[in-house]
């Protein structure tokens, strides 16, 4: 579905109408649910190594880096069906349809990550952490998703995951299919609370 910019001024406007009618609270979170809420899977991919190698090489090095990780995980999403929404920094966050999809551009990727790793010098290496969500995203025009979900696979991608890990949340991991063989459980604590989540490490 193509979303028209205006959709950011809609959300704008009834949020504003939810702070100024706190009765008509579930009317208008009804509204905002139909106009915007999508299933969607949500990959948030961070590079890891930023403070090693910035202040080995330099900023420069770096962002050079991050262009060609761009150059080359772009390309892949959209071959696998998925939408690019935002790039920030070292983070690249897409959406795809299904889990499956996602787990798909997210092997791809770390597998060609791994094949110009091997060729290049190990200054140039460029290695990243994924996480993968799965649920009830707010879609907001082309470039702002809101969720859980996405809160959780940004937890995964850019906290947990080291280098050539692919991490699930438990949502997606119970919506990947077969894929979900490939993945062993493991869990995190966040403050009180234990977060479950499924790896699958570089080279699995």
């Amino acid at each position: 579905m193509i979303r028209h910019p205006r959709e950011r001024k809609q959300l704008d406007r009834l949020l504003d109408q939810r702070n100024e009618h706190p009765e008509r609270i579930p009317q208008l979170d009804g509204r905002i649910r139909e106009q915007f809420e999508a299933p969607r899977a949500v990959l948030v991919l961070d590079m890891c190594g930023f403070s090693r190698v910035t202040l080995r090489h330099g900023i420069i090095h770096y962002l050079a880096m991050i262009r060609r990780t761009h150059q080359t995980v772009l390309p892949i999403v959209a071959a696998r069906g998925g939408h690019v929404f935002k790039t920030e920094a070292d983070n690249v966050f897409a959406t795809f349809p299904k889990v499956p999809a996602a787990i798909a551009a997210a092997t791809d990727i770390q597998a060609e990550l791994a094949r110009a790793n091997s060729v290049l010098p190990s200054d140039w290496d460029v290695h990243v952490g994924i996480g993968v969500g799965f649920g009830p995203l707010l879609v907001i025009g082309e470039d702002d998703v809101y969720g859980s979900e996405m809160n959780l696979a940004s937890k995964l991608g850019e906290d947990v995951a080291e280098a050539g890990d692919v991490l699930l949340t438990e949502a997606a991991f119970a919506a990947a299919g077969r894929d979900r063989k490939r993945f062993r459980k493991k869990a995190i604590k966040l403050g009180r609370l234990k977060l479950p989540y499924y790896a699958r490490s570089a080279g699995r």
